[in-house]
């Protein structure tokens, strides 16, 4: 059960600066698919079901298979992501998961991503991490459900 009515309005400044920042990721020289399979892998790390259900629907209306939606949360062993998107799925775990590990995000797992996305796009792939967790923890702590089940 939803602990706020609705968040959208109680904190409409603060829910409309993070809606500003998903249209500044949208307009960087990041593939929309890679953006949504890294917002799809943390989310499922961090156990929001609405957003696993957001981000799995857009990667299927932008002509994803079932077989690349369900590979996400075993990208490792997958064969259908590209060396870019895993580059870029890496750099997502390792920056949901910092306490995990005590370097952070290692140098290999950064190098990795810079040798497939410019500055620029590194630091768009950076906001989109920090993003897609601040979403996540907005929605499973106000138990927000998946938008196909919240009527």
């Amino acid at each position: 059960m939803r602990r706020l009515k609705n968040i959208t309005t109680i904190a409409a400044d603060a829910y409309q600066a993070m809606l500003s920042l998903e249209a500044a990721l949208g307009r960087s020289g990041v593939p929309e698919v890679t953006l949504d399979l890294l917002r799809l892998r943390v989310s499922q790390i961090n156990g929001c079901s609405l957003c696993v259900d957001m981000h799995a629907a857009a990667l299927k209306k932008a002509g994803q298979s079932d077989e690349r939606i369900w590979a996400v949360a075993a990208w490792r062993e997958a064969t259908c992501f590209t060396d870019e998107e895993r580059a870029a799925l890496n750099l997502a775990e390792y920056a949901t998961r910092i306490a995990d590990n005590p370097e952070g995000v290692p140098d290999a797992v950064w190098d990795e991503a810079a040798d497939h996305y410019s500055e620029s796009d590194l630091a768009h792939l950076v906001m989109a991490i920090a993003s897609i967790n601040a979403w996540n923890r907005i929605n499973v702590t106000v138990r927000n459900p998946p938008l196909s089940r919240a009527h």
